[in-house]
């Protein structure tokens, strides 16, 4: 099985930045991760 990238307390620090104001587009180019990435997390 593949090993997680992120730990689960950093998903929810990466989804909070959009709170803060930042868009999904610098938040995903930051950390390397796709968009689709980001919304699938905010499903969970």
């Amino acid at each position: 099985m593949k090993q997680a990238r992120f730990t689960e307390s950093q998903i929810m620090a990466i989804l909070k930045q959009q709170d803060n104001g930042q868009t999904v587009t610098k938040i995903t180019r930051e950390h390397g991760i796709s968009e689709a990435t980001f919304y699938n997390w905010r499903v969970l």
